[in-house]
């Protein structure tokens, strides 16, 4: 089985009025306007899935800072997983610091939203590391069960587009203040994750995950041997980052790794899986919410 933790769809509209959007997205702007940046829907999605493999994607629509915006991308992500038949399952995006940033999360996850993300530190004005900025969306989501779900890449090397500076300091600064909150680092968490051989670096990062999106582009295939040494393989989640990458690019890095047999069936579906249960979403609950979209949708 393999299921995809990190995934982007865009509704219709975000697609067709992309131009007139990153006139007032500032990050947004940097992002499409990328060289790597691809659009995809949900059906582009679920047609990649089947050629790719894929059994389940984690779905997220973009961080915007308009809230509005987000509730574009929000309402289209959750009829999209109602419709999948359990192939896909709703991530929410808020922008944290607006006025109704937690109730816009809480409607999400009554309507079986899994988590919060992916969320951008920089494109979305948010200091992970201040703990005034982070309580209340860490609030909401650990009393709602859901994760958070955050963009970190190491602040070191190159630059590029949507990298931002937000890395393994900020990240575990945020882990620190809220050590009950699930927190999905995107991107590897920017190297955090190796830290974690430190006793008591480990323990503040207990309900931390790693996510493996733009791998491919990040790192070499030893990145798995840095994942064993550090005695994280339980935390790390398969992530494309699709639209932008899809599973073919990660089987070549993969087969470089040593990872086979368990190691790599946890990477590619068992950590996920043990992460949802954790939050007590073992597909029995979000499927009541999801039926619950399909109404509305219906009746609209």
């Amino acid at each position: 089985m393999i299921i995809d933790v990190h995934v982007h769809v865009y509704p219709p509209d975000v697609i067709s009025g992309w131009e007139r959007i990153a006139d007032r997205e500032a990050y947004f702007a940097e992002l499409v306007r990328g060289k790597v940046h691809r659009w995809a829907d949900a059906d582009d999605l679920l047609s990649a899935m089947d050629e790719d493999g894929v059994d389940e994607s984690w779905i997220c629509g973009f961080g915007f800072k308009d809230i509005g915006l987000c509730r574009l991308c929000n309402d289209y992500v959750l009829d999209a997983a109602a419709r999948s038949k359990g192939r896909l399952r709703a991530m929410c995006v808020v922008p944290p610091m607006s006025r109704g940033a937690e109730a816009e999360a809480e409607r999400c996850a009554e309507l079986g939203a899994i988590g919060v993300g992916e969320i951008f530190p920089e494109g979305q004005d948010w200091r992970i590391c201040d703990i005034r900025e982070t309580w209340r969306l860490a609030a909401v989501c650990h009393e709602r069960g859901m994760f958070a779900m955050i963009h970190a890449a190491e602040p070191v090397g190159r630059e590029y587009p949507g990298k931002g500076r937000t890395g393994p300091r900020e990240a575990y600064l945020m882990a620190s203040n809220h050590p009950e909150l699930k927190i999905i680092l995107a991107h590897w968490g920017g190297g955090l994750f190796i830290y974690e051989s430190m006793r008591d670096v480990s323990g503040t990062l207990k309900n931390v995950w790693y996510d493996t999106a733009a791998a491919p582009f990040l790192y070499g295939s030893n990145i798995f041997e840095c994942v064993r040494m550090s005695c994280v393989g339980e935390k790390i989640l398969y992530g494309s980052d699709y639209p932008i990458l899809r599973l073919p690019r990660f089987e070549k890095m993969l087969d470089e790794s040593p990872l086979h047999g368990e190691e790599l069936d946890a990477l590619m579906s068992g950590n996920a899986s043990k992460l949802l249960a954790s939050l007590g979403r073992d597909g029995r609950s979000s499927a009541k919410c999801c039926d619950e979209v399909s109404r509305k949708s219906a009746k609209s």
